[in-house]
């Protein structure tokens, strides 16, 4: 079962096996949805001191080769894959910069594929990045572990990582 935002202020339970319709683009947080951020060993105090490390030493939270696997059989379907990740919530220009360099450095030491790199401030709504590009009548997929971010998505599905198999979800649009 995997909870899927399906209204405005509606959340359902869903059997992954439900057929979905396919979204033109497919969204990823990265702390907490794909990398284990919150598991990095005093990962708080480093970022509250401008320290990017553990962004760069994060474990994935999934197989990543399975997961690239599957992320590239959806874009030879013309399915967009974007990265939507907030920066630290304290922050300067100068850290912002070494944050995104760090999670981009992540992305691509686990081979995870991607159309769109959006670093935005910490706090942003997500739907935001992908408004203007998102074709109209079409919609779009977020994987974001934050209730909160989930909730304000109006593009499409917002799925909860921690609460179904995101691979298998995936692999239910091949």
């Amino acid at each position: 079962m995997c909870k899927v935002k399906k209204g405005i202020n509606d959340m359902n339970t869903m059997n992954i096996n439900i057929n979905f319709t396919a979204p033109s683009i497919i969204c990823f947080d990265m702390d907490g949805t794909i990398a284990d951020l919150y598991a990095v060993n005093n990962w708080l105090n480093m970022l509250r001191s401008y320290d990017p490390t553990p962004y760069a030493t994060a474990e994935p939270m999934w197989d990543m080769e399975t997961l690239a696997d599957v992320l590239n059989l959806l874009r030879a379907k013309g399915i967009e894959i974007h990265i939507i990740t907030w920066l630290s919530k304290e922050t300067t220009a100068e850290y912002d910069k070494a944050v995104r360099v760090a999670k981009r450095e992540w992305l691509e030491k686990y081979g995870f594929p991607f159309d769109h790199f959006h670093g935005v401030r910490y706090g942003a709504t997500k739907a935001d990045s992908i408004r203007r590009t998102l074709p109209k009548g079409e919609t779009a997929w977020l994987f974001d572990d934050n209730a909160d971010v989930r909730k304000g998505w109006h593009m499409g599905e917002a799925i909860d990582p921690t609460a179904c198999d995101i691979i298998e979800m995936l692999r239910g649009l091949l």
